[in-house]
């Protein structure tokens, strides 16, 4: 399983290379926001890469996301979503 940071989105579904994932928060922290842990769904050999996807829903409250408009990046014809989360 991997574990991570999340801070008011709604997240509707996870995959791990394109399988289904069960997924769980954790309990919420004032100021680290709320762990996100994700069950993968087969076990990973040592070096194996893994293609996490999540579908989720910001708010207005998740203030560690940021979008650039697709007039501010360099293809100018997707919005960009970024975080400024760092490790504490």
């Amino acid at each position: 399983s991997q574990v991570l940071d999340t801070k008011d989105v709604q997240v509707f579904k996870v995959t791990v290379n394109g399988q289904d994932a069960q997924f769980a928060f954790g309990e919420k922290h004032s100021f680290k926001g709320t762990p996100l842990e994700i069950t993968f769904p087969k076990e990973l050999r040592k070096g194996q890469e893994a293609i996490v996807e999540i579908s989720f829903e910001s708010s207005p409250k998740s203030s560690a996301l940021q979008w650039f408009t697709p007039e501010q990046t360099s293809g100018k014809k997707h919005p960009f979503l970024f975080s400024q989360c760092q490790v504490v």
